[in-house]
């Protein structure tokens, strides 16, 4: 429906609805509209002019859109001018503007209704909207703050970009290109870009004003000092800048951010060095001292950010999966965000090779916005390394942790000290034991370096440890580390590493764009199954790189540089030849004497087939495979077990007198150990002096005792991994690692059948495959009080 009403024309001025503008109107044009809009009590149209120039404006001269407002105040003035306050309401386009004989001009008005379409994209743009003119009404003086207030009670999206729209300032041709624009997402995204336009500019205006302000302060001032020192430099003897060495090493250290204890010490050499002959060997000796103490970061500080969101998206952009150690990375920035300084923690990532411990410590780095050091202490030997040399040694230097913060220039960097179980001790010293002090965050205020010969505070640096294996960190060290476990990768996980992040990178690495090589789903599950056999990706991402190659020498022998390649099982094969493991290494049938275990590696879990013979001999019992002291005693427990048992299972009291019995664990050149594989070992046992067979579909681990009780194990998460890996449908473990069962991943729990177990009964009743009708225990089970007693009676009676 279309209306008439009085037109405004505004120079340079677009009013926008839902805001108040006050007017002061000159041009008799102007002034017949607003007093017919007075008298006949209606709305009167702002519309602005094409050009500001034209005084008479027509309809040409008028832009199509503009907004339809209320008189609040009309104001007359001495001069013939008129003052007058007008409310915007809402936005309206001209149909057609009409001239009446009185000099007033109208047009033919359509309202334009606002459409709002709700949803998430429209609630971003809000939010984006408030915190970006919050962000520039604080730095700009002109936006009165009790504008920003008010904001915050508008809850509709067009009156709150129509209130900010009034507030930028902006050109009236930009403004009228944003009233103009009738979506709502596409007018808001228009103000966003140009409130980030109009902050850049700001903030380069300061930082020119700053500039010229303070040369203009200082010319003046260091005009009329440089006169006057030139001279005394003349008569001196000095360079053109008035400063010999150890003068600008002087201007340097009493420049220096640091503490007062600090710069007398440093004062205090600069002294004994001007007092020294040059071509002394202390002089070096000195020199390289105060070198050192100006170089650190004493007070320096890198910003840290502290946006929640921003650092988990960094950490998921960077690492697939990694739940644990990403809440507690988030779990810390949400403290500090809270605290100006918080002590600690000290993080201890443990885990295999290969699954992005030492990678996630930069992308923590990169959330935080700090800087990175890192420093591998596999091998370290030395306490030295850690606290430095003293000084009366000849080329003593200040040790790892010192020269990796001056590397890194600030006080406050992620630090990474790779691989702590793989240091070592001698007569030189431990250097774990000098990490004591690093690594509490109660003592390493005060961390003092030899060299340095003076306490310098590391509270500030956020330190994370890794390890592969927890046993090998001393335990006082292990103590003052909040432990954090980063399990195998899952196959699933690895297909999606693989895919979005492993392959483009080599793809970028190795020359070829986003699309040139396609692999699908099969594809990257053959390079896992049967080309790598590791817990990470390292490999994984060798044998990806492996193909790029293959795949670049191809094209250029064929002079096909932009082929497309699309790979699947059979092209991966093709590429990389002849696949390296086997996938699935369950046994295809049930067997006598042969039982899968489950073992733990420091690479991942893996499959442990265990084998045992007997032969008519003297009962001897031979162990090999080699085995571990660990593990020799289990397979003896395990036997003990068995002969207890014996006349429950049917087997003579004194069988084991006529046999030999072999246990052999196959891939005898790896060194294996502990008490996880007893139940395994006990199982294998019985089932070759039963003469019946194991089901090849199910592995077991647990730790077994003389009366059969089935102790918890470690390593639980990576050892089902390995048997749902092998291609495990059913798997025995303790009752005691029930509680273990939340740390493994609900898909490898879904794809198994985990049966809990306290006794070795149940274990040979799951395991051993029984025929039709038969039973596997021939008599009532005995109380586990009366075991060891009946033990004995049988070893007395065998003995007689």
């Amino acid at each position: 429906m279309t209306y008439l009403y009085p037109v405004m024309p505004l120079r340079d001025i677009v009013v926008f609805p839902h805001t108040m503008a006050p007017l002061v109107v000159g041009r008799k044009k102007s002034i017949v509209s607003l007093e017919h809009a007075r008298e006949k009590r209606v709305e009167i149209l702002l519309v602005a002019q094409k050009n500001a120039g034209v005084d008479d404006p027509g309809g040409d001269d008028l832009y199509t859109v503009g907004s339809l407002a209320t008189l609040r105040q009309l104001l007359r003035l001495p001069d013939g001018t008129i003052k007058a306050l007008v409310e915007g309401k809402t936005r309206a386009k001209v149909l057609r503007y009409l001239q009446s004989d009185d000099n007033l001009l109208l047009a033919e008005v359509e309202r334009i209704e606002e459409v709002v379409e709700d949803g998430n994209d429209l609630l971003a743009h809000d939010r984006e909207l408030r915190r970006r003119f919050a962000e520039f009404a604080e730095n700009n003086k002109k936006i009165p703050k009790e504008v920003v207030t008010n904001l915050a009670q508008v809850t509709e999206s067009p009156k709150l970009l129509d209130i900010i729209c009034a507030h930028l300032p902006l050109k009236a041709e930009e403004k009228q290109q944003i009233i103009e624009c009738l979506p709502l997402i596409e007018r808001m995204d228009m103000v966003l870009t140009a409130i980030h336009r109009e902050s850049e500019l700001a903030t380069l205006e300061r930082d020119i004003n700053t500039r010229v302000k303070a040369k203009m302060n200082k010319h003046q001032r260091d005009y009329y000092l440089n006169e006057k020192l030139r001279e005394i430099h003349k008569e001196m003897g000095q360079n053109e800048d008035g400063l010999d060495e150890l003068g600008e090493l002087e201007a340097t250290i009493k420049a220096k951010e640091m503490p007062e204890a600090a710069r007398d010490k440093a004062l205090k050499e600069l002294k004994k060095l001007r007092n020294m002959p040059a071509m002394s060997a202390e002089t070096t000796v000195v020199r390289n001292y105060i070198d050192c103490i100006v170089h650190l970061p004493w007070l320096k500080k890198s910003r840290s950010r502290l946006d929640i969101v921003k650092a988990e998206k960094i950490l998921d952009e960077d690492h697939y999966g990694l739940s644990k150690p990403k809440e507690r990375i988030l779990e810390y920035l949400a403290v500090q965000a809270q605290v100006k300084k918080i002590k600690g923690p000290i993080l201890c990532l443990v885990g295999p090779p290969g699954v992005g411990k030492t990678s996630i410590c930069k992308s923590i780095a990169r959330a935080m916005n700090r800087e990175f050091a890192r420093l591998c202490s596999g091998g370290v030997r030395d306490e030295a390394e850690i606290r430095g040399h003293r000084r009366t040694y000849i080329g003593a230097l200040p040790g790892k942790i010192i020269q990796a913060m001056q590397k890194v220039g600030v006080s406050n960097p992620v630090f990474c000290l790779d691989e702590v179980d793989k240091m070592s001790m001698d007569f030189r010293g431990d250097p774990s034991a000098a990490l004591l002090e690093v690594l509490d965050p109660e003592q390493n205020t005060t961390f003092n370096d030899h060299y340095l010969d003076m306490d310098y505070d590391l509270s500030g640096v956020f330190f994370i440890t890794t390890a592969n294996t927890l046993p090998n960190i001393p335990p006082p060290l292990r103590d003052r580390m909040e432990v954090i476990q980063l399990n195998s990768y899952t196959e699933e996980e690895k297909l999606r590493i693989a895919a979005d992040y492993l392959l483009p990178k080599q793809l970028r690495e190795n020359g070829f764009k986003k699309d040139d090589i396609t692999l699908d789903d099969s594809a990257f599950l053959s390079i896992i199954r049967r080309y790598t056999k590791e817990a990470g990706v390292r490999g994984l991402e060798r044998a990806i790189a492996s193909l790029c190659r293959k795949i670049a020498r191809d094209r250029l022998k064929k002079k096909e540089r932009k082929k497309k390649y699309r790979l699947d099982a059979e092209g991966v094969k093709k590429s990389l030849g002849t696949p390296k493991y086997r996938y699935g290494r369950a046994e295809e049938q049930d067997e006598i004497g042969l039982t899968t275990g489950l073992a733990w590696t420091e690479v991942g879990g893996e499959l442990l087939q265990i084998e045992v013979t007997v032969m008519p001999g003297s009962g001897k019992m031979t162990i090999t495979g080699k085995l571990g002291d660990v593990m020799q005693e289990s397979a003896q427990a395990a036997l003990t077990y068995v002969r207890s048992r014996a006349g429950r299972l049917g087997l003579e009291p004194d069988f084991y007198q006529k046999l030999d019995i072999h246990v052999h664990v196959p891939e005898g050149a790896i060194p294996k150990d502990g008490p996880s594989a007893g139940i395994t070992i006990a199982t294998t046992i019985a089932s070759v002096l039963l003469k019946l067979p194991v089901r090849h579909e199910l592995a077991m681990t647990g730790e077994i005792t003389l009366r059969g009780r089935v102790l918890p194990i470690g390593g639980l998460t990576e050892k089902l991994l390995a048997a749902k890996r092998g291609n495990i449908t059913h798997v025995l473990i303790p009752k005691d690692n029930e509680r273990n069962l939340a740390d493994v991943p609900e898909k490898i729990r879904e794809k198994l059948n985990v049966t809990l177990v306290e006794h070795m009964d149940e274990v040979l009743e799951a395991a051993i495959v029984l025929k039709e009708g038969e039973t596997l225990f021939k008599t009532p089970d005995v109380s586990p009080h009366l075991l060891p007693a009946l033990t004995t009676d049988i070893e007395q009676n065998a003995a007689h």
